[in-house]
């Protein structure tokens, strides 16, 4: 039989029932069982063509989609961020990996039903998901490269599409669906899709171990102290934390766990000291540049975590400071230049009280220093974040000068990419960075230096952002995700 797709048919699976729900949990459940309909039609059928069996017709499943009908203007809670929808209309969203999102979308669905006193509709989208994203749930499976197959996979089955998997929504640019309807979610399912794939490819471990509070470091002593912590609190049952996961998805249970070296390092490698649903902290260790940076946060936003500080590195820029002082970012300079497309430089990123409090909170007590005398160690002022590493070879009259006017206390090349990609994503952001060096005082990062550094402050650097995260935890869903980053017409969903 010819595979020329202009010859074959179309199958796809039996044809489901729109239903619509006033309980939360029994929507998700419809959610997952279209999910799971969809993904076995796929997977068989693209098991049997592996197997080398010849297409008999082009196949193709939808993702699912929950839909929402407004039908009138309506009183609702406005202190919350999400949770509603600014005007009467038709909102849908595509959804993807159920089982991962289940309790995220549980909790989004009943805040839905609660603020609009209507039901949710679940059904078949006309979203085609692609076969790629199928398959990546299976582990131990893998789409060949085009040419490997007897036939071109895309005539067969639906591949990834950049029509459906960009960043239109967040980036404020996305117009009504062709059906009319609004945008209920931030991401696509295929956008979700891919974060997941390239999240697994670049750290090294499942989307499943990702907890909501994430920790980015750009230097890997932080990662050996990382896991040495979760170690000791292993030991603590009572601390609440179940396990720790390091690349290779290996997971340890207890403090004699063993964790094999990799012959491969992944280029993020990521470690998540997890909590009963989701409530642990992951770190990251981004490496050093705004790329990474980016590239972290792009595929991490998809999991809607509830926070995420940078805690690395930086050169201090006022010649008080000294080597191991803390600086708390309120403003930031960027000239990063990875973001300059999707969020222009012109758009301010403020200051999150409620994570400053908490990075502010967390330094006092593991310093056990307290009102002015916490200022002989730590300052808050802008953070400058560039992409040249090698900034201070060049003629300072130039960078020097913009440093000034801006009244930069600390640069980096990661932190104004983080704090700006949290506020394009609305995820709440801060940074707390440690002085390393003082280039345009005349201390640089030399290996001495730096190892007597590293060996006394690392520790303490660390800890305060656990104990930041802990105490932004505490706090509840709707005091961490400020309205500050809410524009004037959002997604209903978190």
């Amino acid at each position: 039989m010819t595979t020329d797709p202009r010859f074959l048919p179309t199958t796809t699976p039996d044809a489901a029932d729109r239903h619509s729900f006033t309980d939360a949990a029994e929507a998700v459940a419809r959610l997952r069982a279209l999910y799971d309909q969809a993904t076995q039609f796929l997977l068989g059928h693209f098991m049997r063509v592996l197997e080398g069996a010849q297409p008999e017709a082009r196949y193709r499943a939808f993702y699912p989609e929950i839909r929402l009908t407004v039908p009138t203007h309506g009183k609702f809670d406005s202190r919350l961020s999400f949770g509603h929808v600014v005007a009467p209309g038709v909102y849908a969203a595509t959804i993807t990996r159920p089982d991962l999102f289940g309790r995220y979308l549980e909790e989004q669905v009943a805040l839905l039903m609660r603020n609009h006193g209507v039901p949710v509709s679940i059904g078949p989208s006309d979203t085609p998901m692609p076969v790629h994203f199928a398959v990546a749930a299976q582990s131990d499976l893998a789409v060949p490269q085009e040419g490997v197959l007897g036939f071109s996979l895309r005539d067969v089955f639906d591949v990834p599409d950049l029509n459906t998997m960009n960043d239109d929504i967040v980036n404020g640019v996305a117009g009504p669906m062709p059906d009319g309807s609004q945008h209920l979610a931030a991401f696509t399912a295929q956008r979700v899709d891919y974060s997941l794939a390239r999240l697994s490819h670049y750290t090294a471990t499942a989307p499943e171990h990702f907890q909501n509070f994430v920790l980015f470091t750009n230097y890997q002593f932080y990662v050996d102290e990382f896991e040495a912590y979760a170690r000791r609190v292993l030991a603590e049952p009572g601390l609440g934390y179940t396990g720790f996961v390091a690349p290779g998805n290996q997971v340890i249970d207890g403090p004699e766990g063993v964790i094999a070296p990799l012959p491969k390092m992944p280029q993020m490698p990521t470690y998540h000291l997890k909590r009963p649903n989701g409530q642990g902290i992951t770190l990251v260790n981004i490496g050093v540049g705004p790329s990474n940076a980016k590239t972290a946060t792009d595929h991490i936003a998809v999991l809607r975590p509830h926070a995420w500080l940078m805690v690395g590195h930086c050169a201090g820029l006022r010649n008080g400071q000294s080597l191991g002082d803390f600086v708390l970012a309120h403003a930031y300079l960027r000239e990063d230049h990875v973001l300059d497309d999707d969020l222009p430089v012109w758009v301010p990123i403020p200051a999150l009280a409620e994570v400053q409090v908490a990075l502010q909170e967390a330094v006092a007590e593991v310093t056990k220093l307290e009102g002015y005398e916490l200022k002989r160690i730590m300052r808050t002022g802008t953070v400058a974040t560039i992409d040249n590493r090698n900034w201070e070879l060049r003629d300072h009259s130039g960078p020097v000068h913009r440093l000034s006017l801006s009244r930069a206390v600390a640069l980096d090349m990661e932190s104004a990419t983080i704090a700006a990609n949290g506020f394009r994503f609305r995820v709440p952001y801060g940074t707390l960075l440690c002085v390393s060096d003082k280039p345009l005082h005349g201390e640089l990062k030399l290996p001495g230096m730096a190892t007597d550094f590293y060996r006394t402050q690392v520790a303490n650097h660390l800890l305060i952002g656990i104990r930041a995260m802990e105490k932004l935890r505490e706090m509840p869903l709707e005091k961490i995700h400020s309205r500050k980053l809410r524009s004037f017409s959002e997604t209903a969903f978190l």
